[in-house]
């Protein structure tokens, strides 16, 4: 079995509290040697660093502050993340970015986040682990004047087409690759565009619990994604690449221990 590695999985969210080991166990069993727990606010954060504690080498964590909590981001949030980013088990800043989808934050209250995390990340020597949703130009106008500083990052949940992709990859950024892939009705611009991504630069995640891929066979009642799924999106990305599994296994694996320094485990499993 390929070892995946799930880049981005909100293992903290109240649809895991009851059966955390089973979900990892099963993650373990479907071939996924490594995931990285998103942290979305200080305190979650915190809970995906000691989540990570609990499952040494196989689990890791981000820190950051989301656009939706953006509004949460005060003169301590700085402190905060920065402390957080001192223990070996955080791999990245974020999730940060914009999403002016929702605004569930205003749009200053995210830009002025969203820049105060990218100087940590450029203080603390992290890559950033970034969203955005229909904000792409301002994302970039934010992005591309720090980006020298910033030793990577990733697009998660990419979900643009091919000109989104070339801003992108003229940044040397990574692209994740969800199960918004297998969505028929919304992923045609994704489709588009995963050709165009070179293999080095290409990064699988579930974001479980959500974005289930709709095109899932025997669809869990719960309608709860998990990152066993990860092996159903890469072999979608497979098809459409038309690119063996294998290759597209190993290079996301790779990327993803290049960007954000991890090792691989030993053969153990998830306990």
């Amino acid at each position: 079995m390929m070892p995946l590695i799930d880049i981005g999985a909100n293992l903290t969210h109240r649809s895991f509290h009851d059966d955390l080991a089973d979900v990892l166990q099963n993650a373990s069993s479907a071939g996924i040697s490594q995931i990285i727990v998103t942290g979305t606010t200080v305190t979650e954060s915190t809970r995906a660093l000691e989540l990570s504690k609990s499952y040494p080498h196989h689990l890791f964590a981000t820190a950051g502050v989301h656009p939706h909590h953006a509004k949460e981001f005060d003169e301590y949030t700085t402190d905060a993340l920065r402390a957080l980013a001192q223990n070996d088990e955080i791999v990245a800043i974020g999730e940060c970015g914009l999403d002016f989808h929702r605004n569930l934050s205003t749009q200053d209250e995210q830009q002025n986040a969203f820049s105060r995390q990218l100087e940590l990340a450029a203080e603390v020597d992290l890559p950033v682990f970034l969203h955005q949703r229909e904000a792409h130009k301002e994302l970039v106008d934010l992005l591309e004047p720090i980006r020298h500083r910033l030793c990577g990052g990733v697009a998660h949940c990419f979900t643009g087409g091919p000109r989104e992709l070339r801003t992108y990859l003229d940044m040397d950024l990574y692209i994740g690759i969800t199960g918004w892939l297998c969505d028929d009705s919304r992923g045609g611009a994704l489709r588009d565009a995963v050709c165009d991504i070179p293999l080095e630069r290409l990064l699988l995640e579930t974001d479980a619990p959500y974005l289930l891929p709709k095109d899932l066979p025997n669809k869990p009642s719960n309608r709860r994604n998990e990152p066993k799924f990860l092996p159903h999106v890469l072999d979608r990305l497979s098809k459409i690449m038309k690119k063996p599994v294998s290759i597209i296994a190993d290079s996301t694996r790779i990327n993803a221990e290049k960007l954000f320094k991890l090792k691989l485990p030993s053969i153990q499993k998830i306990t």
